[in-house]
């Protein structure tokens, strides 16, 4: 077996003597800590060939803040914030209907103005545009002559328009 050759020491508690004035700090602040705060202090002996008696911190006073006003405003502040968040709900449930509606009225709008266009397509094509001539009374012109600039020679033989055959 194996012995320790360790020795405990045990330091024995500080006793207030005459000169000792870190024991008698420290009686005197352990007096204003914790549950003996505002206890009776002890009685003491009067110091020996003083007559002055010894002054020392006194307890702090002890600090009553009504709980009530502070109950008062986190309740506030915690329904305020709820119904904020209602609130802020509701309008984005709100604005997500009319978002809903928005893209339903632009989907048709966008149907609408395709059909237009198509419509305008018929319109342009060469087959609408001639029938549309001939009801208005325009002939047909037939071939056309032209005239390049820088040159000035004609090209095609230029004739005037035959009139409409009656019965077309």
């Amino acid at each position: 077996m194996t012995t320790s050759t360790a020795t405990t020491t045990r330091r024995s508690p500080v006793r207030a003597g005459r000169g000792n004035r870190l024991a008698n700090f420290e009686e005197q602040e352990l007096a204003t800590r914790g549950a003996t705060a505002l206890a009776p202090a002890p009685a003491r002996k009067a110091a020996t060939g003083t007559g002055k008696a010894r002054l020392r911190v006194a307890p702090p006073v002890p600090v009553t803040v009504p709980r009530a006003p502070f109950v008062a405003l986190v309740l506030i502040v915690v329904v305020a914030g709820v119904l904020g968040i209602l609130v802020l709900n509701t309008k984005i449930n709100e604005n997500a209907f009319t978002l809903n509606h928005l893209q339903d009225q632009q989907n048709h709008l966008d149907q609408q103005e395709q059909q237009l266009d198509q419509h305008l397509a018929d319109l342009e094509s060469p087959n609408s545009l001639r029938a549309a001539a001939l009801r208005l009374g325009l002939i047909d012109s037939g071939t056309p002559a032209y005239l390049p600039l820088p040159n000035g020679q004609t090209v095609g033989v230029p004739q005037p328009a035959a009139p409409a055959q009656p019965g077309r």
